[in-house]
């Protein structure tokens, strides 16, 4: 079986254990089967994999060789596909389908990778965290978001590659790890995620098993 699923981020909400008392925050995510659209092994591709699609997309809008492409599966032409690694021992065929619960359990761990929120063009605070320059009360006049210094002068007569400075913040792919999976709603194709993911609502996200 494969080793992780796509899924869309829904949005956050919380749930309650009834036995422990605890509050727990969560990420919603809806999990739609994916299907299966091509099997990658080691003799063709150069290694294992299996390349799943999920999200309904017009023939019109569809190139000529992933129309092929899907043709070949036996499926509908799908708006995202991704690899994911399989697990020893199975076997699965092109336009099969992959559900929640034949991958995942409840109080598994996970990775969940995304891609983060576009935040545009920002300064050294809010991109590095800096706490600016100084207090107002010394002296300082329209400084206090200022990153400061960014290297000698005449030696070495440029700023070093690295230093942190103002610049684009944000739509980079994000892996966070080790988050427990809480709830899994099979009739529903959702799965609740402890705590935060990358990314916005509606946003792609990547479910992959612990290795």
């Amino acid at each position: 079986m494969s080793k992780g699923l796509i899924g869309i981020k829904v949005g956050m909400t919380s749930i309650f254990d009834d036995a422990s008392g605890g509050h727990y925050p969560c990420t919603v995510v809806a999990v739609e089967p994916n299907v299966v659209t091509q099997i990658r092994t080691q003799e063709k591709d150069g290694y294992s994999a299996v390349q799943v699609a999920i999200g309904s997309k017009k023939e019109k809008r569809t190139s000529k060789a992933m129309r092929g492409h899907f043709e070949a599966a036996g499926v509908d032409p799908k708006r995202h596909l991704r690899e994911f690694p399989i697990a020893e021992g199975m076997e699965l065929a092109a336009g099969a389908e992959i559900n929640l619960s034949d991958v995942f359990a409840e109080g598994e761990l996970i990775d969940v990778t995304g891609t983060s929120k576009g935040k545009g063009f920002q300064g050294v605070v809010k991109r590095h965290g800096f706490r600016g320059v100084n207090d107002a009360t010394h002296g300082q006049h329209n400084r206090q978001r200022a990153p400061g210094s960014i290297g000698a002068g005449s030696d070495p007569s440029r700023v070093f590659k690295g230093t942190r400075m103002a610049g684009r913040t944000g739509n980079d792919r994000v892996t966070v790890k080790n988050l427990e999976i809480l709830r899994i709603m099979a009739d529903q194709n959702a799965i609740l995620i402890s705590g935060a993911i990358p990314g916005p609502k509606n946003g792609l996200v990547e479910l992959k098993k612990k290795k």
